[in-house]
């Protein structure tokens, strides 16, 4: 496996993972999956902002991606940032995902970031991705109960934060 930076010919790989996830997970709450346009113009929101923004390659494909994006757009919030990991559907538990995000977590660091938040959605059934977090050192903040609606369900979120 490969960790690298993204480049805008990994947005059609990325746009499938995230296609999934909104369509058929609740690991994110967005309902309607973005197309490769509004992905290329995230990716560069993130690149613009000197976030970190990876992906991971197995066999010369991409199966994961990882990025830190800003947490609150308040100023006072500018050296805190948010986690996202999305792996591909058939890849997930192999590992990826914490490599992925331990690499993050060194990066935002290495960027001289003060604090990582995780905000996990539907946290009744990620036990995987609360344990992948926990495993880089990212701890239970609290959480939010009933805050989100997504396939007929009403669904909390985890969120979790490490110091840089």
């Amino acid at each position: 496996m490969i960790i690298r930076a993204v480049t805008p010919t990994d947005i059609p790989a990325i746009t499938a993972i995230y296609w999934q996830a909104v369509m058929d997970d609740t690991a994110t709450f967005e309902v309607d999956p973005p197309d490769e346009a509004e992905m290329t113009r995230r990716m560069s929101t993130i690149i613009a902002l000197a976030h970190p923004y990876m992906v991971a390659e197995v066999d010369g494909q991409v199966v994961g991606y990882a990025y830190a994006s800003t947490f609150r757009a308040r100023a006072a919030f500018a050296q805190t940032v948010e986690d996202s990991v999305y792996v591909d559907v058939l890849k997930r538990g192999s590992g990826i995902g914490r490599v992925l995000l331990r690499a993050l977590v060194k990066d935002a660091a290495a960027r001289g970031l003060s604090q990582m938040i995780a905000v996990i959605g539907d946290s009744r059934s990620r036990e995987a991705s609360i344990a992948m977090h926990h495993a880089v050192g990212i701890t239970e903040a609290g959480r939010l109960t009933r805050v989100g609606q997504k396939h007929g369900q009403w669904l909390d979120v985890t969120l979790m934060q490490r110091a840089l």
